[in-house]
C-alpha cells in the first residue's frame, strides 16, 4: 500500500500555515514554535534547520529528538478523525501537531496545550 501523500509534504510549506492560523487568532509565531518544540523535542535552532533543509513531514518527525511522553494525552478530532484512534504512528504525530495548533488558535491556555 502506498504511503499517504501527506508524508511527503515539506514541513517548510506547512509551518507558515500554522503560523498564519495562530496569528489570525492573535497568537504568536513564538507560541507556535513553543508548541512544535514541546511535541518534537527540537530546540529553536533545530526547528529552523528543519525548515531551511525543506525536509518532508516524514523526515521531520523521524529526525525529531524526542516526541514528548505526554503526547498520548492529546485527544480530540482533527479532520473528522479522533487523533487517539489513528493507527499509523507517523500520521498520528502529524495529527497531534495539527490538534495542538488548533487548540492554540482557539485561544486555549498554553499550560493546557502543553499538557
Amino acid at each position: 500500500m502506498p504511503k499517504p501523500r501527506v508524508f511527503a509534504i515539506k514541513f517548510s510549506d506547512v509551518y507558515p500555515l500554522y503560523v498564519q492560523k495562530a496569528e489570525r487568532k492573535q497568537r504568536t509565531k513564538a507560541e507556535v514554535d513553543q508548541v512544535i518544540c514541546w511535541l518534537t523535542g527540537y530546540d529553536r535552532a533545530g526547528l529552523r534547520q528543519q525548515i531551511e533543509q525543506e525536509n518532508d513531514l516524514e523526515t521531520f518527525f523521524a529526525q525529531a529528538p524526542a516526541i514528548h511522553p505526554n503526547s498520548a494525552l492529546i485527544k480530540g478530532v482533527v479532520c473528522g478523525v479522533r487523533v487517539e484512534d489513528i493507527a499509523d504512528p507517523l500520521m498520528q504525530k502529524i495529527r497531534y501537531l495539527d490538534k495542538l495548533i488548533d487548540e492554540l488558535a482557539k485561544g486555549k491556555a498554553m499550560e493546557k496545550i502543553l499538557r
